[in-house]
């Protein structure tokens, strides 16, 4: 218990201190806050693009991320679930205590989370995955998919997008971020 408070501690700590690289220098801001994470217990294979710091990560030992993969602003990330208690309360069989299931989340490759999607326990995304803002994101998706909506649900292919998108790549709307 006193571990934990104190890595959730030197984790906020360490995101105040890199938050003021968070857009000005992307590249040492990720490298920074990768670090962070693994140290905060957050497995990682490979690196990932880009972490916003106001990601909310529920427990850092039940998330894994892999490489590329981008988590935008106000995304939860949620590892435990208390309705256990609440169905049990329902069914006369009020435990002695609070029960929760707690549940891994795996993140793929390549893979673009977008702003206050909101992932649920034991959620598995492969690679290859757009979701879409303010989803509710829960089970498995399979590689190649875009997922919008609440529940989220999978609209289409990324690739099959991916080709539309790239005959769009010279139009004056799209930004090319600094290397």
């Amino acid at each position: 218990m006193i571990r934990r408070l104190f890595v959730k501690l030197a984790f906020h700590i360490g995101k105040i201190l890199l938050k003021p690289f968070d857009g000005r220098m992307p590249r040492l801001y990720m490298k920074g806050y990768n670090f962070i994470l693994k140290l905060a217990g957050v497995q990682m294979n490979g690196m990932p693009r880009y972490i916003s710091t106001q990601v909310r990560f529920d427990d850092f030992n039940k998330i894994y991320l892999s490489e590329r993969v981008v988590i935008s602003e106000k995304v939860i990330l949620l590892t435990h679930d208390y309705s256990l208690t609440t169905g049990l309360i329902a069914l006369g069989k009020k435990p002695e205590t609070d029960l929760a299931f707690k549940k891994e989340i795996h993140i793929g490759k390549n893979v673009f989370i977008g702003m206050g999607a909101l992932i649920m326990p034991g959620t598995i995304i492969q690679d290859n995955v757009v979701i879409g803002a303010g989803s509710v994101v829960r089970g498995t998706i399979p590689s190649d998919a875009i997922v919008i909506g609440n529940p989220a649900q999978i609209i289409g292919k990324l690739t099959e997008k991916a080709l539309k998108w790239e005959q769009q790549t010279t139009n004056s709307f799209v930004q090319k971020d600094r290397k």
